[in-house]
């Protein structure tokens, strides 16, 4: 890559919805109406951001927006009970449990609680794992919106060294498995990697998902390395130090306007998907 390549999500999302247009158009003309269940634990003025955002994003597309909202003090039990109910419903395609939820709760236990064909947020561990063998129907949806935006840019894969710091089971371990079952080569770093610099030297993909502002420095970049942000934190500040990592690489996603609106795409692709599976079974 020659030239310095900014990778706009905006555009990648713009194009992804644009086409679940007509996907959902053809799926409520047969009788059925995609529907994606949001569910909120307490009053987190971010998550309640979030989950609006998300809802919006439905409706524009004409998707159903189930919006439950419980109170902060509710049990385990009584989250588990709410997601059995969504389980059960028909009319729900798609579940998704907005995190984190208040310390007092087993997030694992709700995350599992979710039926395979509705956790369209690829939260369960039944989820990562199908992902992992490679079939998969709902990767977590920021590891999907970092393939989806590499692929609308011909980025190559096959063959690269990719070096992916952080872990999580919704981010970092899932983003690990769809690069290594694209035939790259993996290097998964967390916080006790030593010598992280000289290692994210050594990538042709780096993906920055740690949850730390500005963490990736830019001379830990090569020249003509791809960055993948998936970091927002306070302020629209990234997990790479943009504006030094730019100068090495040839490929960035920007914070905003990067990842992020891929990820909610890639939410709304996946319930329509279970939508569309909803009405082939019929």
């Amino acid at each position: 890559m020659e030239n310095k390549l900014i990778l706009d999500g905006s555009r990648v999302a713009a194009e992804i919805k644009e086409q679940l247009k007509k996907r959902v158009d053809s799926i409520i003309s047969k009788g059925i109406t995609p529907c994606l269940a949001t569910v909120l634990v307490g009053d987190d003025p971010s998550s309640a951001t979030y989950v609006k955002m998300k809802g919006n994003a439905c409706e524009k597309l004409g998707i159903i927006s189930k919006r439950i909202h419980l109170s902060a003090d509710i049990t385990t039990e009584d989250l588990l009970n709410t997601i059995h109910e969504l389980n059960q419903d028909e009319n729900v395609h798609g579940i998704l449990l907005q995190h984190p939820v208040p310390s007092h709760i087993d997030e694992r236990a709700a995350f599992e609680a979710i039926d395979i064909e509705k956790d369209v947020d690829g939260v369960t561990s039944w989820g990562f794992g199908q992902t992992s063998f490679g079939f998969g129907s709902y990767p977590s949806c920021t590891p999907a919106a970092i393939m989806a935006i590499m692929d609308f840019y011909d980025i190559a894969i096959e063959g690269k060294h990719a070096v992916v710091v952080g872990r999580s089971p919704i981010l970092g371990k899932p983003v690990s498995m769809l690069l290594l079952n694209r035939n790259a080569t993996v290097t998964t770093c967390h916080s006790y990697t030593q010598k992280l610099g000289e290692i994210v030297k050594q990538a042709d993909i780096v993906v920055a998902a740690v949850g730390k502002p500005k963490f990736i420095q830019g001379d830990w970049i090569k020249q003509g390395a791809v960055v993948m942000d998936a970091g927002y934190n306070p302020g629209n500040i990234g997990d790479a130090d943009y504006e030094a990592c730019e100068k090495n690489a040839g490929a960035i996603t920007p914070v905003p306007k990067g990842v992020g609106p891929v990820t909610i795409a890639m939410l709304l692709k996946h319930t329509v998907d279970a939508a569309e599976k909803k009405l082939e079974n019929k």
